[in-house]
């Protein structure tokens, strides 16, 4: 099993294996084609270059404002019809999936890395997925953390920060995220 398999299984993962050099190759690309990314005023060029780091096109439906963020990009899947607004940070070695018509408000982070709490281990790496499902809304601000699920239909209100998974057709908010009412 390689380091990009390790990581997609959870971790953990020390960054001192020699073989977490990959990673950090990808790493430096991913920053320079992010740098490049973030200069562009055409949404073409965007999705040109978000495709590089991502390894798949992106299709012409999508949109994403600059400055876009990532560290890693290569595990992000994106669907179709959807919108990434300004200023928004994607921490993806656990991997990242927004299925098709999601909506991603600006400063948004979706984070699928942790570090163990043990001092001896805090810099290994522990990662878990994020899916955002079908025509979900994530509102300006909001963070999602390892191992969410955002369920199809699903709001998160601006400034929320989920910890768990949110049930189709609901909205969420606060810190930590809360069911404020379902969606009819």
């Amino acid at each position: 099993m390689d380091i990009f398999d390790q990581l997609r299984l959870g971790g953990p993962v020390s960054v001192q294996d020699p073989a977490f050099a990959a990673v950090n190759e990808v790493v430096l690309q991913t920053i320079s084609l992010c740098a490049k990314l973030n200069q562009s005023g055409d949404l073409s060029t965007v999705r040109h270059l978000l495709g590089e780091i991502t390894g798949q096109a992106i299709d012409a439906s999508t949109t994403i404002f600059p400055p876009f963020y990532t560290n890693f990009g290569r595990f992000i899947q994106l669907g179709k019809h959807i919108f990434i607004n300004h200023d928004c940070s994607f921490l993806d070695l656990g991997g990242i999936i927004l299925e098709d018509h999601v909506l991603i408000g600006p400063k948004v982070k979706l984070i699928t890395e942790n570090h163990p709490l043990e001092p001896a281990h805090r810099r290994d790496l522990l990662t878990q997925p994020i899916l955002i499902k079908k025509n979900a809304w994530i509102g300006a601000g909001a963070t999602i953390l390892p191992g969410v699920t955002i369920g199809e239909n699903a709001v998160v209100a601006a400034g929320a920060i989920v910890t768990k998974n949110v049930p189709d057709n609901t909205v969420v908010g606060g810190i930590p995220a809360q069911l404020i009412k379902k969606i009819v």
